[in-house]
């Protein structure tokens, strides 16, 4: 497009950038993700949702669910959204006498969490329930690198997750003790310090924990546009914030056993596989930060749905790119397979770089895209009256199909 005419073509507003930090910030460790959606995102929902919209809580976890139509009638087409509101955590191991704080790494590298800030979150062991933070303390391994073995100073060995621990810089006698006397206890969650900011290409930015904050802003964003505009009369939309998803999707397949939507469209990360390093060999879709939102194929993927995303997207020029799954989305997208519930599913993103690391980068305009896609598909849905019956009659079918054979 030679003008930027389309929200999805335009830098990110200051204020929409700030509603995404504030997201992103929020200290959500797996299982203890209230800070998130009752600290952020109810809040937010809070100063736009019209009357008559409803949030839905749950016993198990500290997920919520945003319903445009909570007394919809009985056929009403219901839409799922889903971020994830967890973060990949490390977790207090055990407490040396030297005062060192073993911790796991989790889902992340080793290497990767070298001399990095984090914050430790440590339950009052007098007040269960009751969490204070600690913070300025750093991960590390080696304690320089004088310190470490050959193989590990030419770089043909690395770092193991059991020679990771926190570093809180005590000195003096009985280290131990003085841990100990924090309250600091195994089991304790620790998150990476780097809240987001811009980053140096036009449109980027970099912090930590775009896996999955931005999910769930997109589906917070999206629950903005519909209620600034007309109300939807044949959807119900449900923009959920799950729980557990990066041990294994457990939160929104909750939400989906319990709500029981027609559609669920997963929203998360992506990865920029056009920018990473020593994969060429692989083959994988070349997709690319700042191209457009991205759209799954394969695995349990509705390609119903997705022609209906498309359509979407194609009436109002919002760029996408298709990536492709094999078994698994490895998105929420999953939940309703999960859940035996039957449901038309696919999963969007966005392509990052440095994808479970304190330096995740992502393109402003590839979210945006993401989040008017959303609107659009549920906006088309709307005005075209589509029923759970439409999608159970939407299946391609390649049998008695036109032939592209040579020479016709």
């Amino acid at each position: 497009m030679s003008e930027k005419n389309h929200p999805w073509d335009q830098s990110m507003p200051k204020d929409q950038f700030s509603r995404m930090k504030e997201i992103l910030s929020a200290p959500s460790p797996i299982g203890l993700e209230a800070a998130m959606t009752e600290g952020v995102l109810v809040p937010m929902l809070e100063q736009f949702i019209p009357e008559g919209w409803k949030i839905h809580r749950f016993r198990g976890n500290a997920g919520i669910v945003v319903d445009t139509m909570p007394d919809a009638p009985e056929g009403t087409l219901t839409v799922m959204a889903i971020g994830h509101a967890d973060k990949i955590r490390m977790q207090v191991r055990s407490i040396g006498d030297d005062g060192k704080i073993w911790i796991n790494s989790d889902s992340f590298l080793p290497t990767t969490l070298i001399g990095h800030e984090v914050t430790l979150f440590s339950e009052n062991p007098e007040k269960p329930g009751e969490f204070r933070s600690i913070s300025g303390g750093t991960v590390e391994a080696l304690g320089a690198i004088h310190f470490a073995e050959p193989a590990m100073r030419d770089g043909s060995k690395g770092i193991k997750p059991t020679q990771i621990y926190l570093e809180l810089q005590l000195s003096g006698d009985e280290r131990q003790k003085q841990v100990e006397s924090l309250g600091i206890r195994a089991g304790d969650p620790l998150l990476l310090d780097r809240p987001i900011r811009p980053g140096f290409g036009p449109d980027s930015f970099v912090g930590a924990y775009l896996d999955n904050g931005l999910g769930c802003f997109v589906v917070e964003e999206a629950a903005r546009i519909l209620a600034a505009g007309d109300s939807l009369k044949n959807v119900r939309y449900l923009g959920a914030f799950a729980a557990y998803e990066e041990i294994g999707r457990f939160g929104s397949r909750v939400m989906a056993g319990v709500m029981k939507p027609d559609v669920i469209i997963g929203v998360d990360v992506n990865h920029d596989y056009e920018a990473a390093p020593g994969i060429g060999d692989r083959r994988y879709a070349p997709l690319k930060m700042g191209k457009g939102m991205t759209l799954a194929v394969g695995a349990i993927v509705t390609a119903g749905l997705n022609a209906i995303i498309q359509d979407a997207c194609q009436a109002q020029e919002i760029p996408y790119q298709v990536d492709v799954c094999g078994r698994d989305t490895g998105t929420d997208a999953m939940a309703g397979v999960l859940a035996s519930v039957d449901c038309a599913a696919t999963s969007i993103g966005f392509p990052i770089r440095n994808m479970h690391t304190i330096s995740e980068s992502g393109h402003t305009a590839d979210v945006i895209a993401a989040i008017h896609a959303l609107v659009a598909t549920l906006r088309r849905m709307d005005e075209q009256g589509t029923t759970s019956a439409d999608l159970c009659n939407a299946h391609p079918r390649l049998d008695g199909i036109e032939s592209l054979s040579h020479g016709s």
